[in-house]
């Protein structure tokens, strides 16, 4: 019985919808793990219920099958019960407000404040140090791109193209322009204040911070990329720890780190919905599970 509903699903979707080959095969596969499991609990396709489907779920991830193939085989079961609630075969669809399996979301790679003073440091020691014009200017450039992106947070493609007059009263402020064309103000700290003065006293007369000679008129983001890896490896730190978007994410881990609230984070961010900003929130539960455990009366000493 079974299996016999299971092919006439399969047949529309192939003449009606014209799902390929191995669509069909991985569909006919999925479906026949679910009623294997259906049939194993004396039920059948056609009397299953949202509990059942839902224990279903429950052993695929037991079974260590992830949330990203578990919500497709769930996809496929849910085709699967319309399509029987559309030829009339069950007045009802089992699958109807079970939630679909969701990936954790990956928590973003941070480097921790030494590893990121060790970076700073070393891109200073070398804007200092003595060399060609063409060399010196390229270090500078390099160690206010890092002062810039550690102290605001700003995405890459918000950094390379920053214009001059983004730098506000005395460079204490930027005005960044971010997605979707939302302008924001970014405070910098003094050594990004002081760095952006002597970069900019060196630069010949244009509208970008950092010019470059392609199309564009500023930095790529593949070269500033490249150079950072590059001076990560000269700092003593694996070149594949680091990128631009990882100092973005140290500036909020480390923010929050350091009490900074939620809130602010995402507006220096630029998140147009805190719930992006959230994927940090990993930072405050570590901070407040060593809270709970240096003060509660009852922690161990």
């Amino acid at each position: 019985m079974s299996q016999d509903l299971i092919g006439a699903f399969l047949e529309m979707m192939s003449a009606e919808r014209g799902a390929a080959r191995n669509t069909i095969d991985a569909y006919r596969r999925d479906l026949s793990d679910y009623a294997g499991f259906i049939s194993g609990r004396a039920a059948t396709l056609l009397n299953v219920d949202r509990d059942l489907v839902n224990a279903y779920l429950d052993r695929l991830r037991l079974d260590g099958l992830s949330a990203a193939s578990a919500a497709r085989r769930l996809s496929a079961i849910r085709q699967f019960h319309r399509f029987l609630c559309a030829d009339g075969l069950r007045g009802d669809d089992p699958t109807r407000i079970v939630a679909s399996p969701k990936s954790r979301r990956a928590l973003p790679k941070v480097l921790s404040i030494a590893e990121v003073d060790r970076l700073l440091s070393t891109a200073e020691a070398e804007a200092n140090a003595e060399a060609t014009p063409d060399k010196q200017a390229s270090a500078l450039r390099l160690y206010v791109l890092l002062e810039l992106l550690y102290a605001t947070g700003l995405r890459v493609s918000e950094l390379v193209s920053l214009r001059r007059s983004a730098v506000m009263r005395d460079t204490s402020f930027l005005t960044v322009t971010g997605k979707g064309n939302k302008e924001r103000i970014v405070p910098l700290n003094d050594r990004a204040r002081d760095a952006i003065k002597t970069y900019v006293a060196t630069l010949e007369p244009g509208p970008f911070l950092f010019p470059a000679g392609g199309s564009d008129g500023f930095l790529s983001r593949q070269v500033f990329a490249r150079d950072l890896k590059a001076l990560a490896a000269r700092a003593g730190i694996s070149a594949a720890r680091v990128a631009p978007h990882v100092l973005r994410h140290a500036f909020a881990s480390h923010l929050l780190s350091g009490g900074a609230d939620l809130r602010v984070v995402q507006m220096l961010l630029g998140h147009a919905d805190i719930s992006t900003t959230q994927i940090y929130t990993h930072v405050l539960d570590e901070k407040l599970r060593t809270l709970v455990e240096t003060h509660h009366p009852l922690a161990e000493g």
